[in-house]
């Protein structure tokens, strides 16, 4: 298990491949690896000074620049610990790799996402972008909080709500609209489009919680928006921006696309 002290080298690694580390390199930017504020473990696999594998180990197991043999070690660390996570998510080969060691002793996942195409964009959006979207005020957190819990039970196929009645994921949305990164079209109080910018770090931020409302969709909404939040992210946050998405979703591939975004990757995801 590694530790503070193990930080620039674990950052090295993560800034290898700054588009599919996005999400634990912001981690361990934002509080470090003490695992109090980590929020979770970071395993390391190789010696001090010459690591060649990491797996965070929190709400996510996520293993990074793993091989089989790295795969290996982490499945067995994660089967002796017990399953604490609510997702296992990352490369789709070291993921497929550690659920087929996991799985005998875990049991069957609710769901399996085994091909999300990984998206990245470091121009200007070529769609043209949607001038009423904008920064979410805190003002607006009770009308973009039903949205959101729709994007994520409609996404992920459960409420949000679950477990602790809800109150880790409105401290989140509330958390990403104080700093800025919370974006949406509203009106009439209706959000009409909302996306977020879940994960930042020096070399590239990760767009999360794509939505379009029902009553909306179809209607180009979903270009526009991201247009706008491609714009935004590159003006203020990174100079690359990613996502991943799920290979069946064909009109939100289609759709990124025209705002200039590229598959470079594919994640896989085995929910709980």
């Amino acid at each position: 298990m590694l530790d503070d002290n193990d930080r620039e080298e674990v950052l090295a690694l993560l800034d290898a491949d700054p588009v599919a580390n996005v999400f634990v390199a912001s981690r361990v930017r934002t509080v470090g690896l003490n695992p109090g504020r980590l929020g979770g473990q970071m395993w390391g696999f190789g010696p001090r000074g010459g690591l060649v594998s990491l797996c965070y180990a929190g709400a996510n197991l996520v293993p990074v620049n793993a091989g089989r043999e790295a795969v290996q070690a982490f499945a067995d660390r994660a089967r002796k610990q017990g399953r604490r996570c609510s997702s296992i998510v990352g490369p789709a080969t070291a993921v497929e790799q550690m659920w087929e060691r996991l799985e005998p002793h875990w049991g069957s996942a609710r769901a399996i996402r085994s091909a999300q195409p990984v998206m990245a964009t470091d121009s200007a959006p070529a769609a043209e972008p949607d001038p009423l979207v904008r920064r979410v005020k805190p003002e607006d957190f009770g009308i973009l909080l039903p949205a959101c819990v729709a994007m994520f039970t409609e996404e992920v196929g459960v409420s949000p709500d679950n477990g602790d009645g809800g109150a880790l994921y409105r401290s989140r949305v509330a958390e990403l609209i104080r700093i800025g990164r919370s974006y949406a079209r509203i009106e009439d109080g209706q959000v009409v489009f909302k996306a977020e910018i879940g994960a930042v770090t020096p070399q590239a931020c990760q767009v999360q919680g794509v939505w379009v409302h029902p009553d909306f969709r179809g209607r180009g909404h979903a270009v526009a928006g991201m247009a706008t939040v491609v714009e935004q992210a590159l003006k203020y946050f990174a100079p690359l921006v990613t996502l991943y998405v799920n290979d069946y979703n064909l009109s939100a591939r289609a759709a990124y696309r025209r705002v200039g975004f590229r598959e470079v990757d594919t994640f896989m995801s085995v929910l709980f």
